[in-house]
C-alpha cells in the first residue's frame, strides 16, 4: 500500500469547559463547594462572594415548593441478676483500653496527626531486639491484622506472604513472633479470638488482682458460659463462690475486645442539610439550605476596567467575565437540579414522611431520571452526599431509593420498607422464643410481602440483628 491522504467524516460527543464544570459542581458535596468557590473566587477578579453566615436566614426564604403532584393546587389551607442484666457479654459495657496509663501518660492516637494502629506497632516493633528474619515475620503479622486488631485468618496469611523465606518459615517460628507483638501498646493485638485477646491482657495484670486468675480460666475456656451469664455453672465448674465469679467478670470487662479500634479513627462527619421537608397547610414543601445558592455577584469595578484597558488586558478581563457568568449559570443550574430532584423524592415518599420506614415506597434512579427528564447518571450525582432535613432527621437523598419486592396483591414493597418490618417484628418477638429467619419469612408472606427466607436472612444481617439462636444467648 502506498501512504496517501483521505478525507473522512466522523461525530463525537465532547465536552466542553462550561459543561465540565456544571457537572462538576453537581456532584460537590456542601462543603466541598464552598471550598471550591473560594478558589475560584480568589482565581478570578470578577467575582465576589458574599461569605456572611446563611443560618440567620431561614430556608423558607431561599427557594421552595410544595411536592404536589403536577396539576395539583398549592394554596390549601435481684442484685446479680441485675447486674447480669446490664453487663452481659454480649451487650458488655468494655473498657475503652487495657492499659493501665495514668490520664496524663495515655497515648491519645487523635493528639496530632492520627497515628495508624499498624504504624504505631511497626515503630514499636523496630525498637525491639528482633532479628532481621524475625522483623520480616513481626512485619508480615503487622500487615495482615484487621482493623479490631485481630488475626482473623491465623497465621495462614504470614506464611503465604513469606513463602519465599529461606530457610521456610514455619507456624511455630511465626506464633513465637506473634506472641511477642501481642504483648505491644495496645496488649491484645495479633490475639487469633475474643479469648485470647482478653487472655493476652489478663496475663499482663498484677497477680495480686483479685479474680485474676479465675477471670483468665474463664476467657480461656468458658466464654459460652459467660455469654449466658450462667453464675452458678461458672460458681460450679471453677469451684469458686458466687461473689468471687462476680469479681472475675467485672474485671474482664474492664478489658479492651477491640484493642485496635482506638487507632485509625474514623474522621468526623459534619452534615449540612442541602434541602429541607416541612409540612404546611396539610402539604410536605421544600425548600433548599441558603449554602446551595451561594451569593456570587460580578465585580463592578473591574467590569467598568475593560473599557480602559489596553487590548491585551481588556481581553483578558472579557474572558475572566465570561467564566464568572458561566459559573453563575452553572451554580443557578445546579440549585434548580437539586430543588427538582428533592421535591420528587419527597413527593413520592411522602408517606415515609408521615408514617415511617414501613411507609417506604421502592424507587430506583432510572424511574425518577425518567420522571423528570434528567439523565441517570445526573440523579446519581445529585443524590450522592447531599441531604434532606426532615421532621423524621437528617437523610442522603440516596436513602429514599431501593428496589422492589412482589407483593401477593400484585405491587410492590420497598426493601428498605421490609427491613423496617423485620426490625419491628423482632423488636416485638417473645424473648424467650426469638423468631427464626423461617418464622420472619412466613410472617412476612402472611402479610403479603412474597419473600424468600434467604432474602430475610440478608436484610436481618444488613441491619445487623443476630439470628435467633444468638439472640436466644443474648436474652
Amino acid at each position: 500500500m502506498k501512504p496517501g491522504i483521505q478525507l473522512r467524516q466522523s461525530q463525537q460527543l465532547s465536552l466542553t469547559p462550561q459543561l465540565q464544570q456544571a457537572i462538576k459542581l453537581l456532584q460537590l458535596s456542601q462543603i466541598e463547594l464552598q471550598t471550591e468557590l473560594r478558589e475560584l473566587v480568589e482565581a478570578n477578579p470578577m467575582l465576589d462572594l458574599d461569605e456572611a453566615d446563611p443560618a440567620d436566614e431561614a430556608p423558607a426564604e431561599v427557594s421552595s415548593a410544595d411536592t404536589s403532584p403536577p396539576g395539583e393546587s398549592a394554596n390549601e389551607p435481684a442484685e446479680d441478676s441485675e447486674y447480669w442484666d446490664e453487663n452481659s457479654p454480649q451487650v458488655i459495657e468494655w473498657a475503652k483500653s487495657s492499659n493501665n496509663f495514668d490520664d496524663d501518660d495515655a497515648p491519645d492516637p487523635q493528639d496530632a496527626a492520627p497515628v495508624g494502629l499498624r504504624d504505631h506497632l511497626q515503630w514499636q516493633a523496630n525498637l525491639t531486639s528482633f532479628t532481621a528474619r524475625e522483623a520480616a515475620i513481626a512485619g508480615a503479622i503487622i500487615d495482615a491484622l484487621d482493623d479490631d486488631g485481630y488475626l482473623r485468618d491465623g497465621l495462614e496469611p504470614v506464611l503465604a506472604a513469606l513463602h519465599t523465606l529461606k530457610p521456610a518459615l514455619d507456624k511455630r517460628e511465626a506464633e513465637a513472633v506473634r506472641l511477642r507483638i501481642q504483648h505491644f501498646e495496645p496488649t491484645g493485638v495479633a490475639s487469633l479470638d475474643l479469648g485470647d485477646c482478653l487472655g493476652a491482657q489478663l496475663e499482663q495484670l498484677d497477680p495480686a488482682i483479685p479474680g485474676r486468675e479465675l477471670a483468665r480460666a474463664i476467657v480461656t475456656s468458658e466464654l459460652d458460659l459467660l455469654a449466658r451469664r450462667d453464675v452458678a455453672k461458672l460458681a460450679q465448674k471453677f469451684n469458686a463462690p458466687e461473689d468471687m465469679v462476680i469479681a472475675a467478670t467485672l474485671l474482664i470487662r474492664s478489658l479492651d475486645p477491640h484493642p485496635g479500634t482506638r487507632f485509625d479513627p474514623a474522621p468526623a462527619e459534619y452534615v449540612t442539610p442541602d434541602a429541607y421537608a416541612i409540612k404546611s397547610g396539610g402539604r410536605w414543601r421544600v425548600s433548599l439550605s441558603p449554602d446551595c445558592q451561594p451569593r456570587l455577584a460580578i465585580n463592578q469595578h473591574y467590569c467598568s476596567l475593560i473599557a480602559r484597558a489596553q487590548r491585551g488586558d481588556a481581553a483578558w478581563l472579557c474572558g475572566q467575565l465570561q467564566e464568572a457568568r458561566w459559573l453563575i449559570k452553572s451554580l443557578e443550574s445546579r440549585a434548580d437540579t437539586l430543588l427538582k430532584v428533592a421535591q420528587a423524592i419527597v413527593r413520592t415518599q411522602s408517606a415515609f414522611l408521615d408514617f415511617g420506614p414501613q411507609a417506604m415506597r421502592p424507587l430506583v434512579m432510572r424511574e425518577l431520571a425518567e420522571e423528570l427528564g434528567l439523565h441517570e447518571s445526573t440523579i446519581s450525582r445529585v443524590t450522592t452526599r447531599k441531604y434532606l432535613h426532615t421532621p423524621r432527621g437528617t437523610f442522603e437523598f440516596k436513602h429514599f431509593f431501593s428496589s422492589s419486592v412482589a407483593t401477593e396483591d400484585g405491587g410492590s414493597a420497598s426493601a428498605l420498607a421490609i427491613q423496617a418490618m423485620i426490625r419491628k417484628l423482632v423488636d416485638d418477638e417473645d424473648p424467650c422464643k426469638p423468631l427464626s429467619d423461617q418464622a420472619l419469612t412466613t410472617e412476612l408472606n402472611r402479610r403479603g410481602i412474597q419473600v424468600a427466607r434467604r432474602t430475610v436472612a440478608k436484610y436481618r444481617e444488613q441491619l445487623r440483628i443476630a439470628n435467633s439462636s444468638e439472640r436466644t444467648r443474648a436474652r
